[in-house]
């Protein structure tokens, strides 16, 4: 086994690309091997990296530490400056089986230490087939990379480029794949997962996609989205999310704010009353579904009144598991120019929000205590629920099964079987 490491940082589409680039590295017989795969959505996320990659080099003396991911494709001065990195690598770079196999031939010298390429000129997607997901019970896969969009707060595109899709066919080669694994749910996901694109006048929309992967892999039990855009939701998804009982009634949606005059500045696609009709709707079709929601707090000129609009939304909408995130400006974005929040203030609203979400979270697990779940299971004593609810076992389980169980009891924000 080659002696490497890797460490994710961010969202779903980081944790599959990792896997994807552990699968390369290992390959390729790399060995004394350290990789840091960043994100970049908050200044914050930048700090963490920084800081992890002086515990990595402490921890991996000599081995070759390479640091890629959206924080090193926006700034890799930042990491090229750090005498503990040995190669900053963009997020084309890094999914390529040629830099792998570079990689494995040499060591990076001065000349090749930062291989950043400009992100915008990519036209595909680079997505190449993992044989293992590490020791995760679900597998993810890519379907789509880079935004089309240009929200105020967002550096994302500039560290991931334009939209771009990856084939049906591809899609649906990889759920296959991830199934002959012994996955039993598979995850998709993408930076603006409703944003894919297929075929022309055939499979053109997410809704299709989901549609043709449940009909050509009928063996898979589970199929989970990762977050959504709520108003560009298609019909033929709605038709599935009404229709599909192996399409899992959990769904992150991307909200970020509750107030219309916010969502403007914020240069989002939707408004309040979208998020609460596509709730409505969903509910309506499916009424055991559980909602997710990314909720930025202190965005710029955000006054009470408004951010009590995002707090409201939360019970009108009824969701329940909650990523807060206190705005954090970023340099080359256009909120960055705008009057900021006091930070103090921003911080309270930011605990607050928090703790309406765990009252949220305690609600919902408290129904359902007596009540019976499918189960997938992660390790031989926790699972998750179709909801996605974090379930605790007294006996081990087998991993990668699903089992019915009933609800016992609530303990620390997970239900006990």
């Amino acid at each position: 086994m080659s002696n490497i490491a890797f460490s994710t940082h961010g969202c779903r589409l980081n944790a599959y690309e990792t896997a994807a680039m552990r699968h390369l590295a290992e390959q390729n017989n790399l060995n004394d091997l350290v990789v840091l795969n960043t994100c970049a959505v908050t200044k914050e996320a930048t700090r963490k990296a920084r800081k992890e990659i002086r515990k990595l080099r402490r921890d991996h003396l000599g081995a070759t530490l390479v640091v890629t991911g959206c924080a090193a494709q926006i700034e890799p001065s930042t990491f090229a400056e750090m005498s503990e990195v040995d190669l900053v690598v963009g997020n084309a770079n890094k999914m390529t089986e040629e830099f792998w196999h570079q990689l494995a031939k040499k060591k990076p010298n001065e000349t090749d230490r930062v291989q950043v390429d400009d992100i915008m000129l990519q036209a595909e997607i680079q997505c190449p087939t993992v044989d293992t997901h590490g020791p995760r019970s679900r597998a993810y896969v890519q379907v789509q990379n880079g935004c089309d969009h240009r929200c105020t707060f967002c550096i994302i595109p500039f560290g991931r480029g334009n939209s771009r899709s990856m084939p049906s066919h591809k899609v649906v080669e990889q759920v296959r794949h991830a199934v002959n694994q012994g996955f039993l749910e598979v995850v998709l996901t993408g930076v603006d997962l409703t944003a894919w694109q297929g075929e022309p006048c055939e499979y053109a929309k997410l809704g299709d996609l989901v549609h043709l992967i449940l009909r050509q892999v009928p063996e898979l039990p589970r199929l989970r989205l990762s977050s959504l855009d709520p108003v560009e939701v298609d019909e033929q998804l709605m038709e599935m999310i009404a229709t599909e009982p192996r399409l899992m009634p959990h769904f992150h949606l991307s909200v970020q704010h509750g107030d219309d005059l916010i969502l403007k500045r914020m240069k989002r696609r939707h408004l309040r009353l979208d998020v609460l009709n596509f709730c409505e709707a969903v509910r309506r079709y499916r009424p055991d579904t559980v909602f997710g929601a990314d909720l930025i707090v202190g965005f710029p000129t955000e006054n009470e009144a408004q951010f009590e609009r995002t707090v409201s939304l939360v019970n009108e909408c009824g969701l329940t598991w909650l990523h807060v995130f206190p705005y954090s400006a970023r340099q080359g974005t256009a909120a960055a120019k705008m009057p900021q929040v006091d930070r103090a203030e921003l911080k309270r609203r930011a605990n607050y929000l928090r703790a309406v979400g765990n009252q949220a979270v305690d609600r919902y697990l408290t129904k359902q205590v007596g009540t019976g779940h499918r189960v997938l299971i992660e390790t031989p004593s926790h699972g998750r629920t179709e909801q996605f609810a974090r379930v605790s076992f007294s006996r081990p389980q087998i991993t990668r099964s699903i089992v019915q169980t009933k609800i016992e009891s609530v303990s620390d924000n997970t239900l006990v079987a």
